[in-house]
């Protein structure tokens, strides 16, 4: 009898509690609108757009009439697209591998005590404070092959002087060693910030069975370490897509159409040629790509969260 009085009263709080709960979403939920609205206006609508004007034959200026999936069938059998991906490929293959390798290597260092270490991490850190833009520039006028200070350089030490980015054979890993330079100190901070949370006492014991350095990083650092360089590794892979203001810049896809990555051809499709329906067809396809290698990226780092 007790439990009856006991589960009535609960009851009747639990229907008196349901009415409550609709009054609260039908008096609050109004203030999703002005979110949903601008998640429309800046997401949804611009994509939906896009995916129309890549069913168009749409030049600016003009007229458009529609085509289907011709401009998808056209892109797929353009030489010049094609070799944009394996360029967009070799291009961020190079500018994430060397960015992880020299970005670890330097958080180990700076991981260790030692003179001046809060001077030298400064230094370090500072092409990471520097707009594309700008470093694009500066590297530009570095690569000239008859007054950068790099050739002059390589003069000084006997080696012959280099054509740089005015060179097919050399453009890519010229590009590439400007991504390093500035972007190794972004994987250096967060390799560095998870060596700062590893914890102390693994390391204690193993010290205390006898080993060495090397075992203690292959068996206790490096395990420990790797979800962060797996997210550094995310991290890295997004922005070398991405990447186009710095190739712009120094290159313009030059020279000839040796450095023209994705988004250099997109661009000059849109903005150059201005044919937008095929441009979008572009857009298209290079976010189903992304889409494609962030999942891959987000799986790995999943086994390996899971590994951890």
């Amino acid at each position: 009898m007790a439990d009856g009085a006991t589960a009535l009263p609960g009851g009747a709080a639990t229907a008196a509690a349901a009415p409550r709960r609709r009054n609260y979403a039908r008096r609050y939920g109004w203030f999703i609108v002005p979110a949903g609205i601008v998640v429309l206006a800046v997401i949804l609508f611009p994509w939906a757009f896009t995916l129309f004007m890549s069913a168009h034959e749409w030049k600016i200026g003009g007229g458009h009439h529609f085509v289907g999936l011709d401009n998808y069938r056209k892109l797929f059998t353009d030489d010049r697209f094609l070799w944009s991906i394996a360029r967009t490929l070799y291009f961020t293959a190079l500018a994430v591998i060397l960015p992880m390798v020299f970005g670890v290597v330097a958080a180990l260092v700076f991981a260790r005590n030692f003179p001046l270490r809060g001077l030298a991490r400064t230094i370090f850190i500072l092409p990471m404070m520097a707009t594309p833009v700008a470093v694009a520039l500066v590297w530009t006028m570095m690569f000239h092959p008859q007054l950068g200070v790099l050739n002059w350089i390589l003069t000084q030490f006997g080696i012959p002087p280099s054509m740089w980015i005015y060179d097919a054979k050399t453009v890519i890993p010229t590009l590439v060693m400007v991504e390093v330079w500035h972007w190794t100190p972004l994987v250096m901070l967060i390799v560095l910030g998870g060596l700062a949370s590893l914890p102390i006492d693994p390391y204690e014991a193993a010290k205390i069975d006898g080993a060495n350095a090397w075992q203690s990083f292959r068996h206790i650092t490096w395990p420990l370490l790797l979800p962060f360089i797996v997210v550094a590794l995310i991290i890295r892979t997004i922005d070398a897509l991405k990447a186009f203001d710095t190739i712009y810049v120094i290159t313009q896809g030059g020279p000839g159409t040796s450095s023209e990555t994705i988004n250099i051809f997109l661009y000059l499709q849109g903005f150059a040629y201005y044919n937008m329906g095929y441009a979008s067809a572009v857009v298209v396809v290079f976010f189903l790509l992304i889409v494609s290698l962030a999942a891959l990226l987000l799986w790995t780092r999943n086994r390996v969260k899971d590994a951890a």
